[in-house]
């Protein structure tokens, strides 16, 4: 099957060839670190994740580059704001960053570069760009001059002429350009006011580079001139991939990424996150709400990279109920395979037709709709078949797990499941705690007659590994190999 992508630069589908055989070198955008990142980030990062995943159950190796942007405007206002040092503000952040990064059961990138880190690299590819015509000096700063660069704009299918000062380039407003139009490769510090958190040495004097410059620089030092694929959010279209190409292109000659990939922002209750609105929700704060980290992983991936997904709590708890039936599954066949079933030819072939869809799916621009539509579809008929046929009959479970293995090592929500049904096992005193005080809850919903919000107190219940059986008198609690009997209230 061949792999395609919807490359951001044609604005077309295209097939997907690594530059070397067998390997590719991907470079990801990764967070501003002045504040936390939101689930709307943890959305691009998680679609970055499957990427990945699937390039390298494709057989190829993945060698992937994500920055942490730890200088910039935003963490440089942050620490004149609060008094502190740059350091002092984004080391915080960069450990929650990374902590939520382990929560949501990200892999490991190779390579974590920091800005802060680079600043030699990026005076020297400046000094190169100066070399070639394609920068300028204005009291210190250093300038890209976008009309001496043929093609720019091409990422956004825009000419020089039709651009105006928009987007994160309006940071640069307060610095003299020869083109209003032209972006900063280096900020000097010499008209800046307040404390200077952020500064280095340079030819041109004190100051820090260029947002933009950043990425660039980290890029072609650990991946080489021309990446594989290049991925972001689509607000870093323009103007932050576009310079990205510009100076990148502009020392080198040679195409800085052949595909550059995208991801659509996410909706929270069908609006756009703000914080003015209170709808910019972080991973620890769906997590408080009593769902798992598995099921808002699950709800992540579920749409389609270049569409907009609405993140609703009705979705989350249809998103618990999705992995606590694909657990259940995996546990029916492994139960079924325990008996010592055996595999017949009919099942093998469904298995077989299951993963040509999954993978024919994703090999169409990761359509995960599609994909998960066939996993499920596998679901249904095979516990249709173990409903209706007798007792220890075959039914092709060892292909049928198989196959939930190759889904598994793409989606990587099931092993996250299990990590924490595992640690249900082990519940201290205050898990229980807080599961019984969600089953009064649900009680007083039940008494009410709201039952939607019963089904969604359940829902998070089970979304955490906490197994909840009603019974005549009482509900039981099973944590794994724990449980605890709740005696129900009468009013």
């Amino acid at each position: 099957m061949t792999l395609r992508f919807h490359n951001s630069l044609t604005r077309k589908l295209e097939s997907f060839e690594s530059i070397e055989p067998d390997k590719v070198r991907m470079y990801t955008c990764g967070p501003t670190v002045y504040d936390r990142a939101h689930i709307g980030n943890f959305r691009a990062f998680l679609w970055e994740d499957l990427l990945r995943r699937y390039l390298r159950w494709k057989g190829f190796e993945v060698e992937q580059v994500m920055n942490l942007t730890d200088v910039d405007d935003k963490t440089i206002e942050a620490a004149r704001e609060r008094g502190v040092s740059l350091d002092e503000v984004t080391e915080p952040v960069i450990q929650m960053f990374l902590d939520d990064w382990t929560t949501l059961g990200l892999e490991e990138v190779e390579y974590r570069p920091r800005a802060t880190e680079h600043v030699d690299g990026m005076i020297r590819l400046i000094e190169s760009l100066q070399e070639k015509g394609l920068a300028y000096e204005v009291e210190g700063s250093m300038y890209f001059p976008i009309a001496r660069f043929p093609g720019y704009g091409q990422l956004v299918n825009l000419a020089p002429d039709t651009i105006g000062n928009v987007g994160r380039v309006s940071g640069d407003e307060e610095y003299d350009k020869d083109d209003p139009r032209d972006f900063v490769l280096w900020k000097g510090s010499q008209g800046e006011e307040g404390p200077k958190v952020a500064v280095w040495e340079s030819p041109w004097g004190l100051g820090r580079p260029g947002w933009h410059l950043e990425c660039s620089a980290m890029a072609m030092q650990y991946l080489g001139e021309t990446l594989d694929i290049h991925t972001g959010g689509v607000d870093n279209l323009f103007p932050h991939h576009t310079n990205e190409i510009a100076q990148s292109e502009g020392v080198t000659g040679r195409p800085f990424a052949n595909f550059w990939l995208h991801v659509t922002h996410l909706l929270v209750e069908g609006r756009k996150m703000s914080k003015s609105l209170g709808n910019c929700f972080t991973v620890p704060d769906i997590l408080e709400k009593g769902y798992a980290a598995s099921t808002l992983r699950y709800l992540l991936l579920s749409g389609h990279h270049r569409t907009q997904l609405n993140f609703t709590f009705d979705g989350l708890n249809a998103a618990a109920k999705a992995m606590q039936r694909l657990y259940d599954f995996r546990q029916r066949l492994r139960e079924a395979l325990a008996l010592g079933v055996e595999t017949t030819v009919d099942m093998r072939a469904a298995v077989e037709a299951t993963k040509s869809d999954f993978e024919a799916a994703m090999d169409e621009d990761l359509n995960v709709s599609e994909a998960l539509g066939a996993v499920f579809r596998l679901v249904r008929d095979t516990n249709q078949f173990l409903d209706s046929t007798v007792p220890n009959a075959p039914i092709g479970a060892k292909d049928a797990l198989s196959f939930l293995d190759d889904f598994e090592d793409v989606f990587g929500v099931l092993s996250l499941m299990d990590e924490e049904i595992s640690g249900a096992g082990e519940a201290g005193e205050e898990v229980i705690e807080w599961a019984k005080n969600q089953l009064v809850d649900r009680e007083r919903a039940r008494e009410k007659r709201d039952f939607e919000q019963a089904d969604a107190i359940r829902a998070s219940l089970e979304a955490k590994g906490v197994v909840v059986e009603d019974l005549a008198e009482t509900t039981r609690l099973r944590f794994g190999s724990r449980s605890v009997v709740v005696p129900r209230s009468r009013r």
